[in-house]
């Protein structure tokens, strides 16, 4: 968050596991930062803000706070969310100033397809037009593509009073997966968004991006999940499915940081002109063998000698899920290093279909 807190909301809740709820999801972000006590209640940090909580005979007080509009209603979902999974309902959450319910929420853009271009044998590149752009700036480098059902005029989903998303159903049901901005001009309202092949594997994104046409319009919501990483050495690993993110990352660190990365796709022709000073590249090649079984990655991180890596390494992974798994027990449990210098996120898991977020992240 911000130095400057600009935006706030309150609500109550009225239920006799609101202070076990609260303290799950205090919990589930021990990593952000530490409780501060407050008066009869407490207040911790949430991935987009903070929220304090205030005793009030039996009823607990809610305030969350955010530095601009998006993070706002992200960290009142967070609330509502967890409300929702511990509590059973979120019937007590009325958010104060929730003028918006209803309507598509402020983070939610209509896309355009432009045009679209093949650019590795197992990488679609689409360019989306859209209005407004500025907030996708930053923030995050990932976004919800929501993609309705074809021969149908979408429906888009809308706040509801509690601050979560009202999704629409039955026929008019979006598709929601989870893609990096690769690449994005706010001053021409363009966006890059670049689509994993895997041939003989039908997804619905890998569908779309092998038969979208320009003037085709798909939703956008976002941004968010892990930003450029603010560290001088950094050690980078990505499969075919970080490597979006592993490329807007490169071109935006700055020229006094460098960088050590591995990459696994399948072969030379699936390579990208990534090369840039401070930067040394090592491609690791498949040659055939199934994305997600060949644990190049987890082998390239245990040929490294810790001991000869800077002290300030920060670590950054994007890739299959047996893959994050084995790359973070290496970085946390045989180097020890801290949270606060890694970024690990499975972007996808071998054999499980149909998710709309990452498989988990670090």
């Amino acid at each position: 968050m911000g130095n400057a807190v600009a935006l706030s909301s309150e609500t109550y809740l009225d239920h006799d596991q609101a202070a076990f709820m609260l303290d799950r999801m205090r919990d589930d972000h021990s990593e952000l930062g530490s409780v501060t006590p407050q008066s009869n209640g407490w207040a911790f940090p949430l991935h987009y803000g903070m929220v304090s909580a205030v005793r009030e005979n039996r009823r607990i007080r809610l305030r969350v706070l955010a530095d601009d509009e998006t993070r706002l209603a992200y960290v009142k979902m967070e609330v509502a969310s967890h409300a929702a999974e511990i509590l059973g309902s979120t019937g007590g959450i009325r958010w104060s100033g929730q003028d918006d319910v209803g309507t598509v929420p402020a983070f939610f853009r209509e896309i355009t397809v432009l045009s679209t271009e093949r650019i590795t044998p197992h990488l679609q590149r689409i360019r989306f037009a859209a209005r407004d752009l500025g907030r996708y700036a930053s923030g995050g480098l990932h976004i919800r593509l929501l993609l309705p059902p074809a021969g149908r005029e979408p429906v888009w989903p809308t706040i509801g009073a509690d601050g979560l998303l009202v999704w629409p159903g039955g026929e008019d049901s979006l598709t929601v997966r989870v893609y990096t901005i690769r690449a994005i001009n706010v001053q021409t309202g363009v966006i890059d968004v670049d689509f994993v092949l895997h041939p003989g594997v039908v997804t619905p994104a890998a569908h779309f991006a092998e038969t979208a046409t320009p003037g085709q319009v798909i939703g956008m919501i976002g941004p968010g999940g892990g930003d450029v990483p603010e560290a001088t050495n950094l050690l980078m690993l990505a499969d075919d499915t970080g490597l979006p993110a592993l490329s807007r990352i490169l071109e935006s660190l700055p020229q006094t940081s460098r960088a050590t990365v591995f990459l696994e796709v399948d072969g030379e022709t699936d390579r990208l002109p990534l090369e840039r000073p401070n930067v040394t590249i090592t491609w690791l090649y498949r040659a055939g063998c199934p994305a997600g079984t060949a644990g190049l990655l987890s082998a390239a991180l245990r040929g490294l000698d810790p001991q000869t890596l800077p002290d300030d390494l920060y670590v950054w992974a994007g890739c299959e899920f047996g893959d994050f798994r084995e790359i973070r027990r290496i970085v946390r449990k045989d180097w020890g290093l801290g949270k606060d210098r890694q970024l690990i996120v499975s972007y996808w898991r071998r054999g499980v279909g149909g998710e709309d977020r990452p498989a988990a992240e670090d």
